[in-house]
């Protein structure tokens, strides 16, 4: 039996992050944590690319053009949906997510995802936070790991 596993080396990996704009001070807190867990994981700093959108509905249409792009080994989408009083949390939130799985499975470009979709700013907070449990970070550190997984299988 065979077994591939992904390990957490990011030396020498080039990777892009797309971040929404809107809810920036949330953004912002995912991407110091995911540039902390590639930095913590081997990536050079000069090897990480960060793209900003205006907001989570652009983050499918920027993280394509970085997929096909060939320049990268992974990419991390960064952004904060957060429920309000009308639909448009129902029309962003699933679109998007359903739009970086396609992506991923169209160019076979391995997406970590910390597109927060969370019900106040309390809990976008939480999980933005410089502690433990940043999903930015956690998304940055998935991200080597299936490059580095898919690189063992090809």
């Amino acid at each position: 039996m065979t077994t591939f596993e992904g390990s957490h080396d990011g030396k020498g990996m080039r990777v892009g992050i797309v971040c929404s704009r809107f809810n920036e001070f949330i953004v912002t807190a995912l991407l110091d944590g995911a540039k902390r867990g590639l930095s913590t994981n081997g990536v050079s700093e000069s090897n990480i690319d960060v793209v900003w959108v205006p907001g989570a509905f652009e983050i499918p249409i920027a993280t394509k053009a970085m997929a096909t792009s060939g320049r990268y080994d992974t990419l991390v989408t960064l952004g904060a949906v957060i429920r309000g009083e009308t639909a448009h949390f129902e029309y962003v939130a699933g679109p998007v997510a359903d739009s970086i799985a396609q992506i991923q499975l169209e160019t076979g470009m391995p997406i970590g995802f910390a597109v927060l979709t969370v019900e106040n700013v309390e809990q976008a907070v939480e999980r933005s936070g410089p502690g433990a449990g940043n999903k930015g970070e956690e998304a940055a550190i998935g991200a080597i790991e299936m490059a580095n997984v898919l690189k063992a299988l090809r």
